[in-house]
């Protein structure tokens, strides 16, 4: 009895750790950005991927994105546009970053940021900084 209670430890720790590693369990989870100190009004999932719902069409937050990206020195490599979505791919010295549009109404736009440094490591940093310079642009326009 004692085996079995031991093989159920380690099978459900290596389950859960499986879980954890994948970030399938916790994909949704955001942690408010009061919470954990950063910019205000920018949402972080679990997996560190910078997020906010901006009120502005995505045609115009895509081209306050383009100029924020080469006012930032951040290389564009690949742009997919699809009906309601555009994701835009682009790269630094060290950094993957993976930025997606989404059109919600036709004047709100979500934008999401993941900049990755590596396979384990994100830059928060980066990431919030894409979003708040694109904000800053787009109010320039206004």
């Amino acid at each position: 009895m004692a085996n079995l209670a031991k093989s159920f430890f380690k099978l459900s720790t290596l389950l859960c750790l499986i879980l954890v590693l994948s970030s399938c369990a916790m994909m949704g989870l955001a942690v408010p950005a009061a919470i954990s100190g950063c910019e205000v009004g920018i949402n972080y999932t679990f997996t560190n991927i910078a997020y906010k719902t901006i009120c502005n069409p995505d045609a115009d937050v895509e081209a306050a994105l383009n100029k924020v990206l080469k006012k930032m020195d951040i290389k564009e490599t690949k742009r997919k546009a699809e009906e309601s979505k555009i994701s835009v791919t682009a790269v630094t010295s060290h950094l993957d970053i993976y930025i997606d549009l989404e059109k919600i109404t036709p004047t709100v736009t979500s934008i999401k940021v993941n900049a990755k440094d590596g396979f384990f490591f994100k830059d928060k940093a980066t990431a919030t900084e894409i979003i708040v310079q694109t904000e800053k642009t787009l109010e320039v326009k206004k």
